[in-house]
């Protein structure tokens, strides 16, 4: 049976990963992905609303995106939101319908779209290792008070230290494949 901080540990890194995923699925690759416009907020109301609120996204196309606003009154608005960007998007109107032609990437911002899913998983690792410095802490604290054995204050430490390694290497390993498929032309 596996203890309270390595079930803590195991949840929170596991989060760490998937946060990390998703924000290189808003890293624009050579391929359209719905996930490019997550980040983008729209003017609704009033209020600022995420795109994915007020419309379908779907890529049709490996370099198109069309965005299909639900309520037809906001398609002026979506389509303004897309262009002040800093996706560098330009969307063009047809009707209720928005579409989005993904323009080949240049070996510099490859390079420099490189260098942000870099810094990305570097955040990640970061967000790891801070979760296995805060368990642990908390297995040293019961150590001091008495509520757990030097041995298994060890043995969790240890425990701690495998699962940061396969989490970190998981992260990588997302990187190696995010790398590839900006660098693949």
């Amino acid at each position: 049976m596996r203890s309270p901080w390595v079930r803590d540990a195991e949840s929170r890194m596991k989060k760490a990963v998937e946060a990390t995923l998703h924000e290189f699925n808003t890293v624009r690759t050579g391929r359209a992905s719905p996930a490019l416009l997550e980040s983008i907020q729209v003017e609704y109301y009033g209020t600022k609303t995420p795109l994915n609120q007020l419309a379908s996204i779907t890529a049709p196309e490996p370099r198109l995106l069309v965005v299909q606003p639900w309520d037809k009154n906001i398609v002026k608005e979506v389509e303004k939101a897309i262009a002040r960007s800093p996706l560098g998007l330009v969307p063009s109107t047809d009707g209720n319908i928005i579409r989005i032609v993904l323009p080949e990437l240049s070996e510099e911002r490859r390079r420099d779209l490189a260098r942000l899913v870099k810094k990305i998983a570097e955040d990640g690792r970061v967000a790891i290792r801070n979760i296995r410095r805060d368990v642990i802490d908390s297995i040293r604290k019961a150590e001091r008070a008495g509520e757990i054995s030097e041995d298994d204050s060890r043995r969790e430490q240890e425990e701690i230290q495998k699962l940061t390694d396969r989490y970190i290497e998981e992260i990588n390993q997302l990187l190696a494949e995010k790398e590839e498929e900006l660098m693949t032309v």
